[in-house]
This record gives C-alpha cells, structure tokens and sequence, in this order.
C-alpha cells in the first residue's frame, strides 16, 4: 500500500507484533529517465538516499523483512536499480504490474501492462537474464477485461519467477467490488510457479476460507487488512489457533486482547509519526491518512471516527484518538 506500508509503519509494526510477519513489500521504487546515471553515482549522494530511504538496510534494522517493489517498465533502468538492491542485500525483488492507479495505468505501468503480453513479454525478456536477485511479481487478473490474464499465464510461465502474487479484481475497478475468485480459482492450476493470494483479507476466516478453497495457494497476502486490524497476521499464529493444512485448529485470539494489542500499537504509531514529522501540518496529515484506516479496529462508530478527521490542528486530533484508544 502506496505510503502506508512504509518504513516508519513497519518499524513500529515489528516492535509491537515481532515475527508476526515474515515478510514486507515495500512501497514501489518508480523508475525515472534518469535513473540509470543516478545509481551510477556515489552511493552516499543525498539524492541517491532520499530515492532509496524505504530500503536502506541500516534503516530497516529492527524492522519487518523486506522485498523491495519495483514500478516501471524501462529495462535499464530495471536491471540497474534490481542489481543495486542486490548489491544492498536483497535477494529477491518484486515487479509491481498490479498498480490500479490511473495516472499509472495510462502510461502502461502497474496493471496497465496487462492488457499487453509482448510488453509483458519484452521486459521480461529483457531484464530475467541480466538481474542478480530473483523476481517475483504481484498481478491482478487484468486492467478492464479477466480474460487478459488467460493471456498473461503462458507469458509468465516462461520466466524462473520466484513466486506471483495474483490480486482477482481488474485495475479499473480499483479497490470497489469484490475479488473474482472464480477466475482466480481457473488459472491457479495454469501456474507454474509458487501463487499468493491477495485481496479483502480482512479476518483470520477470509485467509483460512481462501486456504481452504484453494489448497494449491502457497501462502496469503495482507494488504489493507492490516490497517483496518493490526492484529490480524498474528492471529494466524495465535497460540494453538493455527493455520494448519488451510483449517483453523485451537482457539482464537480474545476480543479483548485483540483490542488491547489494537491501541497499543495505534498509541505506538501516532507518536512515531509525531517524532519523525517534519512539522504539524505532515504529521496531521500522515494520522489522518493511517486514522481512515485504523479506527475500524476500534468499538467507535463512523460517526465518531470523522471527527477526527474533520479537526483541522494536531493536539485536537491528538486528543480525540487518545481518547478512543483510551
């Protein structure tokens, strides 16, 4: 999630439920014209850093595990910035052709490639053969029609990719709908490589009902889910309530601890973002960004949680959330 998912997030998430996630994708590294010469430069220029701060390694101590995301579709500069994350640490790297945004779409990034397989194809073709990391790629089942990805299959079969991740919506349709797991159910067995599941994995029910409809799924994906409930990847561990063979064994996390665990990480996460804020208007406007979120984990009402958001100075809404979490 674009922003969200950031280092900060991820800091604070590790501290608060350490181990509950194997791993993060990050936010997408965009490719630019310029790219290429820019990590041909010092690695210590403060541009090069600025670029790369989600996923410096000395910053990421103390974090979640990472596989840095990569959005474009210029093969130098794909294989340059790949090769650079390699030469940081990172063994693997992730091809966003998911992205449903569309002043991304339009330029034939994220999940605007979809509907073009020889483009599909062509960086692939370019960039498989030259990368040190591995490659994975997170998809959705096509931008405005689902029989783009009948397409895509036999394309994507043809790389050694580490794992795809397959989000069952089109990128027209944004976050609105529902995912087509009817579609995803049919290509699943086309796939010749390890598939994750993503989308509206909201509860512990929905990971496990997706497990086990789907027993071929080699692992889920969280997205907003861990914003609307931070506790929910450690509730797929929780105690002796495991997933086990895609079916829920033991009993589950209690509402109350659920809920303890919920403001003790939003308390956490509200003063991390006092405390690298720049100043009060980004802090406003990073809480109120994470609050449209966080407040479903909560016993309040909608009405309750627009007020925060209608509040226009920082101790205000400083004081409503510490209220709700209270």
């Amino acid at each position: 999630m674009q922003g969200l998912t950031e280092l900060l997030f991820r800091r604070v998430y590790e501290e608060c439920f350490p181990g509950a996630i194997e791993r993060a994708v990050t936010p997408f590294l965009s490719l630019t014209h310029n790219l290429h010469n820019l990590l041909q430069s010092d690695g210590q220029t403060s541009t090069l850093r600025q670029y790369l701060r989600d996923v410096l390694p000395e910053a990421n101590k103390g974090s979640i595990p990472i596989t840095p995301q990569i959005l474009g579709k210029e093969p130098d500069e794909f294989i340059a910035l790949a090769n650079k994350l390699y030469d940081m640490g990172y063994g693997e790297v992730n091809w966003n052709i998911g992205c449903p945004m569309r002043n991304i779409t339009g330029k034939h990034r994220g999940s605007g490639i979809l509907p073009y397989p020889d483009e599909v194809r062509g960086v692939l073709d370019a960039v498989v053969p030259r990368i040190k990391p591995l490659l994975s790629v997170k998809m959705r089942i096509g931008l405005r029609q689902k029989e783009e990805i009948r397409a895509l299959v036999p394309v994507i079969n043809d790389y050694p990719l580490a794992s795809v991740t397959i989000h069952p919506r089109l990128g027209r349709q944004q976050y609105t709908g529902v995912p087509d797991v009817e579609i995803f159910g049919q290509v699943l067995p086309m796939i010749n490589h390890a598939v994750i599941y993503n989308g509206d994995i909201t509860t512990p029910e929905d990971a496990w009902r997706i497990k086990e409809r789907f027993p071929g799924v080699a692992d889920v994906m969280v997205g907003r889910g861990i914003l609307y409930r931070p506790t929910l990847p450690l509730e797929l561990t929780w105690g002796e309530g495991r997933v086990k063979d895609g079916f829920k064994t033991g009993e589950p996390m209690s509402d109350s601890e659920r809920l303890r665990l919920t403001k003790h990480f939003i308390a956490r996460l509200m003063t991390e973002i006092r405390n690298n804020a720049k100043s009060d208007e980004s802090a406003l406007r990073k809480t109120k960004e994470y609050w449209c979120m966080l407040w479903k984990g909560l016993p309040i009402s909608e009405a309750d949680a627009r007020k925060v958001l209608r509040e226009q100075e920082l101790t205000a809404v400083d004081n409503l959330i510490d209220y709700f979490i209270q």
